[in-house]
């Protein structure tokens, strides 16, 4: 098994005990990216920048690794209200071109730092 630590700057530190992200054989299993500012460490305010700001970070991880949008193959979102559904899908249309990848929306009681949204992705080279 090839294994690779995915550690940039170009999104925001783990806050945890967590790795942004790990790669095994091509496969890039990236950490759920909320909306923290990687500069900052400032959590947008709102739903709309809170998931701005998690595409730019999940763009961050992607291009780290040489990937593109079109590597992600599965998401994950996490929302404390499934209201923001339909935000979600506006921001899919903006954010990826068809055919889209596979995705699996479900509501949590809460989310790391108060954040209302958390993305992780899976890309493939």
């Amino acid at each position: 098994m090839n294994k690779i630590i995915v550690n940039t700057d170009n999104a925001p530190a783990a806050v945890g005990t967590y790795s942004q992200g790990v790669a095994v054989d091509g496969t890039y299993y990236f950490s759920g990216q909320i909306g923290l500012d990687p500069k900052t460490g400032n959590l947008a305010e709102g739903f709309v920048p809170q998931l701005n700001q998690v595409m730019k970070n999940i763009d961050g991880l992607l291009n780290s690794q040489g990937l593109t949008r079109e590597n992600i193959v599965k998401t994950s979102i996490f929302l404390t209200d499934l209201n923001n559904f339909s935000a979600v899908n506006d921001a899919y249309v903006a954010f990826f071109k068809a055919p889209y990848p596979a995705r699996s929306t479900v509501q949590v009681s809460a989310l790391p730092k108060g954040a209302i949204v958390e993305i992780e992705v899976i890309a493939a080279k």
